[in-house]
Formats: structure tokens, sequence, C-alpha cells
């Protein structure tokens, strides 16, 4: 019997075509499907960026959102680790081959077979494009299903399930603890949850910036101290300083200067740009330090609940500005422009009513 179900969301039809209110299907309910209504659906910037196609390879029509929040209303009859009623979470990934010498590291994200995104990747259901959670309600297997902590303010935890665990990973894979020296390249979305999560975990915190504006309020979010990158004199003070700088800047940049400021065995992560580099790498401050430049990805289900649990008992959640689901066309503008503090989150409401 085929129960799947048409839904309100909202989308692009095309890369030079606002998102606008649409109807998609979703599957029937699988035996390990977990159905949620979902409240609240953060902004990012991969959103916009396969909206507008601009790394290539978008599905149209496109129904962006991987940070999704809701309730449980239905559930396959060989679920176990959820019930209906309860608050849960999907983030950029709904499924992996789960064989894997990654997979069983738990490391979904880096699956050696191609995980399936949250959007534009495959429902393999369906056979065509998953749908992210700009729309009514989304179905997800069980095992990429999370659990909310209850003492949350659940329209600010969205952002968590990108912005969040794409910080966490690297703090937690390169070690940060109490002491740690972290510094924070860009104070967005990113940073500012990459702030945040640091300090939590006990690490002295700096942010790094290009504008003297960002001073106050990186020191409202808790960091300890501001570096202006383009101060020379506040640069060259930094040298040798940082154990982790995590560099959020979602465009081309050199990143060059930021080396020197790294401690021995030091290394720079980059979560906020994808793409080629113009600058070339400068190798001695590398060489000369055993210094490294690295990559990361988000986070594996494992690591991504134990990020949320973190922020539960430590009542860590972004900065969020609410908007209307018609409003998105909007909220992409300002986002290019960084005019959000730090992350817009769409009422669902809007677009059920």
């Amino acid at each position: 019997m085929n129960d799947n179900s048409n839904i309100k969301a909202f989308g692009a039809a095309s890369k030079d075509e606002d998102l606008k209110e649409m109807t998609i299907e979703r599957r029937s309910l699988q035996p390990k499907d977990i159905e949620i209504d979902i409240l609240y659906c953060g902004v990012c910037h991969s959103d916009l960026h396969t909206a507008r196609n601009d790394w290539g390879g978008t599905k149209y029509p496109a129904v962006p959102g991987h940070e999704i929040v809701g309730k449980i209303t239905r559930v396959g009859n060989e679920v176990t680790k959820f019930k209906v009623g309860d608050l849960a979470g999907v983030g950029c990934l709904v499924d992996s081959c789960k064989e894997c010498e990654s997979c069983k590291q738990d490391l979904e994200q880096y699956c050696l077979n191609g995980s399936t995104g949250t959007y534009n990747g495959n429902d393999k259901y369906l056979n065509q494009q998953t749908f992210g959670g700009y729309s009514e309600k989304v179905l997800v297997t069980e095992d990429f299903v999370l659990k909310i902590p209850e003492n949350l303010d659940l329209k600010a935890v969205a952002p968590l399930l990108c912005a969040g665990i794409t910080t966490w990973s690297p703090l937690k894979h390169w070690n940060v603890k109490e002491g740690s020296k972290v510094a924070v390249v860009g104070l967005g979305g990113l940073g500012h949850m990459a702030i945040k999560l640091a300090k939590g975990l006990g690490a002295e915190v700096t942010l790094i910036s290009r504008s003297p504006d960002k001073i106050q309020d990186a020191l409202d979010l808790g960091a300890h101290s501001v570096v202006i990158s383009t101060y020379e004199n506040e640069m060259k003070a930094a040298a040798g300083k940082f154990d982790l700088i995590i560099d959020t800047v979602p465009y081309d940049h050199d990143i060059n200067p930021y080396l020197a400021t790294l401690n021995i065995s030091g290394t720079l992560v980059l979560v906020g740009f994808i793409g080629q580099m113009q600058d070339a790498l400068s190798t001695p401050p590398m060489i000369l330090g055993r210094r490294s430049v690295a990559g990361s990805v988000i986070g594996g289900i494992k690591e991504t609940q134990e990020m949320l649990d973190f922020c539960g008992e430590n009542n860590i959640l972004p900065e969020i500005e609410m908007i209307n689901m018609q409003d998105i066309n909007k909220a992409y503008e300002r986002m290019l422009k960084s005019d959000v503090r730090y992350r817009f989150v769409i009422d669902m409401q809007s677009l059920k009513g």
C-alpha cells in the first residue's frame, strides 16, 4: 500500500528563482522511520549555496533546510529509540552506508560510499532527491534522528545541528580542554558557536577578526580577547599563542598570516570555506613549527548527540533571529551581507498556517 503524502514546502524551482511555496512528496512510513512535525528550521549558508547552485549539482526543485527540530508524530513498527510525542532533531545527514570504515567509527559524515544529505541527496525509497526542513514534516530513519534535551529553548536549538556540530567536531578531535588556547577566525553563525563551545570546554578563547566593530560582541559571547588581524602589532603579539585555530570564514581568504600565531604542533582547521584557495600556502611556518592546516565538516550522529547533551548540561545555545517562512528570500540577501546575529531560524508554523 502506498501512503506517500504530499505536503507544503518552500523551495527553489531553478537557480535564478526566489524560493516559493510548493508541494513535495514524502515517502510512506518505513519500518525504521520517524515522522517529525517540523516546528523550527535553521537557515545555513549551505541552504543558499544549494538553492542558487553555487557549488554545482543542485537538483531542482530544491528544498533546503538541515537544522530541523520538531515533535515525533509517527514511528515505524521496528523503531526502538523514540516514541510518538518525543522532541527530535535532524541535522545534515539522513543516511549512510553504515558498513565502511568511516561509518564503523561513527563518522558517517565521511562515509566512503557517500552519505545522504538531508536535502539534495538521494531518497532511495522515492528514487528522487531528498527534500529538507523548509517543509511541514520529514521522515528519517531512526539512526539519523537526534534526541533534544528537554531543558533547552526549542526555537534556538536548530542551529546546533549544523553550526554547532561543525565547530564542536574539531574542538573534540583536537582535544580542546581546560586551559587550551583556541582562536576563532570570523564571527558569524559558525564563529559565534565556536566561541561558546570552546569556552564551555574550558578553553581560553580569542576572536581573530578584521573588524574592530566585532570586539564587544565577541567579549559578550564569551571570548577572553580579540586580535584585529589588520593590526600588525596585535598579530605579532599573538605569535606562537594558539593550540588550535578554527577558521570559519565562508569565502576565499589568505590563511598564511594566521599560521605564525599557532603554537608548536598547533593546527589551523578550515570549516567555513569549500573551494580553491588562491593564495599559495607558505610552508616555512609549518615546517619550522610542526604546524598543520586541516579541514573538518559537521560530525557523525554519535558526536552530534554528545554535543547536544553537552549544550543541554551547560545551557549553550546560539543567538538567533526568528523569521517567517515567507521571508526566506530577504533572509538570504541579509545573510550575504552578514546582517544577522547570528543565525536565522524559521518558525515553521508560518508555512502551515
